[in-house]
């Protein structure tokens, strides 16, 4: 389901005779618009038609290898369209952050919803209350503490509903999540005293806070080892319950340990990576290769996961040898995980892009501009044509509200709006 977006037409494009225009992404794909062509403005954010398929095909086939289900985390796009891909390829749901993320999701047609965080304050509870009102509906979110489950208690009550709730497994110095036994049986006596509204519905855990894989799997084991006590003596209030964990970083990990459950006991297990989709060439290109390396389901799976996400600018400024000024800048890509790295670049007019020169790297980014390291005699002009891996793809689709689906030849053949 598209709205209406608000992409700024240039008059030189197809079929359009004013500076601003609104159109839908179906109206601008329509126009027939070739990046190579100059026909985008530039900065802009594209994804890699072929690639977004790989990555959503590669992840499928890694969780079915497993017999696990997968929620993707979709606070990395928060881009409906992509959504649907996910779930029409298989995904079991799609996991959220927040209760305004979690309706923007329901608006485009998402039926659950994993929010993997606890629900608080009334405005949000309200949020969620109006779209539990949908009995086609499934939602989850996350307790570690009496008080929280003592407060949805009183809200949902108040409203004769029920909420599902996982309750949070946690380590100390951690984020989230119940540290210990003493906290964890706190949490299941609130529960059993709200269990008319507050309904426990299976056992979540996020491993990405550690950075050491035996740390990972001890914690990984506690919460299988509680979700298997949990339900052997029936205090799980969905039938199968959920058992849950995964970032992008370590969720083979999570598959091995979780799927190592007793399969006599029914449940649902749940992985929610989110940049698998896009990948990127920094933090997430590393943690992959790790994966590859330790796993062999990864190991024997055709080509990897590969980055689809880029970000093309002009060279706007060879104000000095060595240097050239990109139009490119803090507000264009992400820059908290690694600067953006150039890839390819393209003198209109000129037949087919080349790859980058190895030595080209960027150096620091302003609001509006990167500066570009290079060398005497390289062959770059101002006008040419840059893209740009990224590291981390969540902070750079939240910069964007649209991005432009390029097949093989460049052409744009669809376009991904995003409701951050």
């Amino acid at each position: 389901m598209w709205t209406r977006s608000e992409l700024t037409i240039s008059p030189l494009d197809k079929g359009f005779s004013r500076l601003e225009q609104t159109a839908t992404p179906p109206e601008i794909v329509a126009l027939g618009w070739n990046l190579l062509e100059e026909d985008v403005s530039l900065p802009a954010a594209v994804l890699s038609a072929s690639r977004l398929e790989h990555n959503l095909q590669w992840m499928q086939r890694f969780v079915a290898a497993y017999g696990v289900l997968l929620a993707p985390h979709g606070k990395t796009t928060m881009a409906p369209a992509l959504f649907r891909r996910q779930i029409d390829a298989g995904a079991w749901g799609i996991t959220l952050a927040t209760a305004q993320q979690t309706r923007v999701a329901y608006a485009h047609g998402v039926r659950r919803v994993l929010m993997a965080n606890q629900l608080v304050g009334k405005s949000n509870m309200a949020v969620i209350a109006d779209l539990l009102t949908d009995a086609s509906f499934e939602f989850f979110c996350l307790v570690d503490s009496p008080q929280q489950v003592d407060l949805l208690a009183r809200f949902f009550a108040a409203r004769n509903q029920q909420i599902q709730v996982l309750v949070e497994i946690g380590i100390r110095g951690g984020r989230t999540g119940v540290r210990d036994d003493a906290g964890l049986q706190a949490v299941l006596d609130a529960l059993t005293a709200a269990k008319e509204h507050v309904l426990l519905a299976g056992v979540e855990v996020y491993e990405g806070i550690l950075q050491d894989e035996g740390a990972i799997r001890a914690l990984l084991r506690r919460t299988l080892a509680i979700a298997t006590d949990l339900a052997d003596k029936g205090q799980f209030a969905r039938t199968p319950p959920v058992l849950t964990g995964a970032g992008s970083a370590w969720y083979d990990v999570v598959a091995e340990e979780f799927a190592g459950i007793d399969r006599a006991i029914p449940v649902n297990i749940v992985l929610r990576p989110g940049c698998y989709l896009t990948h990127d060439v920094g933090v997430y290109r590393d943690a992959q290769r790790a994966i590859v390396t330790r796993n062999p389901i990864a190991r024997q799976m055709a080509a990897s996961l590969l980055p689809a996400l880029q970000v093309w600018a002009h060279v706007q400024s060879i104000p000095e040898a060595g240097t050239a000024i990109i139009a490119l800048g803090k507000r264009d890509a992400a820059f908290d995980a690694g600067l953006p790295e150039p890839s390819t670049y393209f003198r209109p007019g000129h037949e087919a892009p080349r790859t980058a020169p190895s030595h080209w790297r960027v150096t620091r980014m302003m609001d509006q501009h990167a500066f570009l390291e290079i060398r005497e005699g390289d062959d770059i002009q101002i006008g040419d044509m840059i893209a740009f891996d990224i590291s981390h793809p969540c902070l750079t689709f939240d910069k964007w509200r649209q991005l432009l689906v390029l097949d093989e030849d460049y052409r744009v053949i669809d376009v991904i709006q995003t409701y951050f």
